[in-house]
């Protein structure tokens, strides 16, 4: 006899599941237990459900594939929300199994009940419950169906006593191939759109992560248009390697040279980019925006033009009707600014010897030059991003994760342990901030008990640095953003993994070459400067007149040797 319990399982090996990922529970034994004999998937013990559901996402954003997190009834599943709205808004296939208390229970304010149909609402695009049997097969289809096309989130609410029932009626079928979405505009927006790029005499591109298959194309029309190339932070992985208009990124973490780039433009072409901060779109340039998604258009800034289609197919359709521009001013102009911009970032990341604290920049730094080519990356939010986004390299086969979309706190550890079982011979490497590390310590455990051998690096600058330096851009004196951290190579240690700690620069090669290495899970505990300033690549007046009076207020309040060290940090390299 095959339970409930049982098909739904059939269905996630069906559709690709290799992993499911989450904390056991009574309501979810049946689930269990239909997983623990067999070869084709397992369950995946994680010590927290929100780690699950970043680990799920982290998988779902390498392979493109289904993956799958499950939480038990009430406190269980709703630990899995943070890291949903991740997966969500970072468009991850992702089917969460939300299992519930006894269905004659229901809705009489029973112990741990909640209701996940309701809590999932703002992030998934399907969530529905199986109340008996006969429910599960349309409803297990829907879902997949569901997050696999829309690239998003689906749930499925399960109480346990149903998961334990005889399954009823036919198995759901096999997920079929994606549509085809080689939708492009039709005659008349594309001449419109090619009138306006052969009049305009400078030109920038802004491109996102819309554009990770259209690669030849992209570079055939910027050659055509002499345009530079601004790429987002989710557009890193596809477009920042042999990039010859490539001018860096714009925004908070971005440079100088592709804030100028789009600034200079008398026209900005945005293509499959949703990029949020409306304070570094142009004020005077005509804009265009060309996405797959209707909904975006013209949502974070005005467009003057908006079309809608595969990036792709539309600059393939779109290139025999641009006339190649003669003066390529515009273009060698932001080339030179993102070298010199280039040039400055990588002044920053230096290290003498015996001096300490050691520069965050020149970690990160020596772990692009030793890491593997296919090594991926994942980064908390935070510092981390800011220097995973600047200092490490991206060639094609390397992959960088992050909470780039939520921005959720300790996303890096738990996305490291999606990325490791997705492939188990990879090298991973966890960017950790220590507050971000620290929120899910317990994921170190996981790390040994699977014997997951990621790489974890700990920027310990005993503060929560990027709030710290929000704090100070708008003039407050920092106030609850300090740390008091434990030794985090003691805590690896005593966990069984390898621990190491640098607390001078020379440390710095030789141990990430050694935790590279090893061949077991790893932390490296960085000890770096807490007064680094993470520039944004354009200064407005509200953050100068923000510092000043931090500046006062530190002096004031008798805190004058905060701007000794952020001057011997920052200033006297």
């Amino acid at each position: 006899m095959k339970r409930v319990a049982d098909v739904l399982v059939d269905a996630f090996v069906a559709a690709g599941v290799r992993n499911v990922y989450g904390v056991a529970g009574d309501s979810l034994n049946a689930i269990t237990d239909s997983l623990r004999p067999r070869k084709d998937i397992r369950w995946v013990h994680v010590r927290h459900e929100e780690a699950a559901a970043f680990a799920a996402g982290a998988e779902a954003q390498l392979t493109g594939n289904l993956a799958v997190c499950a939480g038990s009834c009430g406190p269980g599943n709703l630990h899995l929300i943070n890291g949903l709205y991740d997966a969500h808004r970072s468009r991850a296939p992702v089917l969460a199994l939300a299992a519930q208390i006894p269905t004659p229970e229901i809705g009489s304010d029973y112990f741990q009940e909640t209701h996940p149909e309701l809590i999932f609402r703002e992030c998934s695009f399907f969530r529905e419950l199986v109340a008996e049997p006969g429910q599960l097969s349309g409803v297990l289809q829907a879902a997949i169906d569901t997050a696999l096309d829309r690239r998003g989130v689906s749930v499925v609410v399960l109480p346990g006593d149903v998961a334990l029932l005889r399954a009823e009626g036919k198995a759901p079928r096999p997920p079929g191939p994606r549509p085809d979405e080689s939708l492009r505009p039709s005659d008349p927006e594309l001449a419109h759109l090619s009138s306006l790029l052969n009049n305009a005499s400078k030109v920038t591109i802004l491109a996102g992560s819309g554009c990770a298959g259209a690669r030849v194309e992209l570079f055939e029309v910027a050659r055509k248009l002499g345009a530079p190339i601004v790429r987002t932070l989710r557009a890193k992985e596809s477009l920042e390697h042999d990039n010859p208009y490539d001018v860096g990124m714009t925004g908070l973490i971005g440079f100088s040279s592709g804030y100028h780039a789009m600034m200079d433009a008398d026209l900005l072409l945005m293509l499959g980019t949703d990029f949020p901060y409306r304070q570094f779109y142009p004020d005077k340039a005509t804009k265009i925006q060309l996405d797959l998604r209707a909904e975006r258009i013209g949502r974070r800034t005005h467009v003057d033009l908006g079309v809608i289609g595969d990036v792709a197919t539309t600059l393939r359709a779109l290139l025999p009707t641009l006339t190649p521009k003669t003066d390529r001013t515009h273009l060698s102009d932001c080339l030179a600014h993102y070298a010199r911009s280039r040039e400055a970032l990588d002044e920053l990341a230096t290290g003498e010897p015996g001096k300490s604290p050691i520069h965050p920049q020149f970690v990160v730094k020596i772990l692009d030059e030793l890491a593997s080519d296919d090594a991926v990356f994942s980064c908390d939010v935070g510092l981390p991003t800011v220097w995973a986004a600047r200092y490490l390299r991206m060639n094609g086969r390397r992959r960088l994760l992050g909470s780039f979309w939520h921005g959720s706190m300790a996303n890096a550890l738990p996305q490291s342990i999606g990325a490791q079982c997705a492939d188990p011979s990879r090298q991973v490497v966890s960017l950790s901030g220590d507050g971000g590390i620290a929120m899910l310590l317990g994921e170190l455990l996981t790390l040994r008990q699977l014997d997951l051998p990621v790489k974890v690096i700990v920027f310990d600058n005993s503060s929560l640095g990027f709030v710290q330096l929000e704090q100070k851009s708008a003039g407050f004196l920092e106030s609850g953003v300090d740390l008091l951290n434990p030794d985090f190579a003691t805590i690896a240690n005593s966990s069984g993994l390898l621990g190491l700690r640098a607390e001078t620069p020379e440390q710095v090669r030789p141990m990430i070459a050694q935790m590279l290495s090893h061949p077991g899970p790893a932390l490296l505990d960085a000890v770096v400067a807490r007064q680094e300033v993470a520039m944004p690549p354009s200064i407005e007046r509200s953050v100068v007149k923000g510092f000043g009076l931090w500046l006062i207020k530190a002096v004031l309040s008798g805190r004058g040797d905060e701007i000794v060290d952020l001057a011997k940090v920052n200033l006297l390299r």
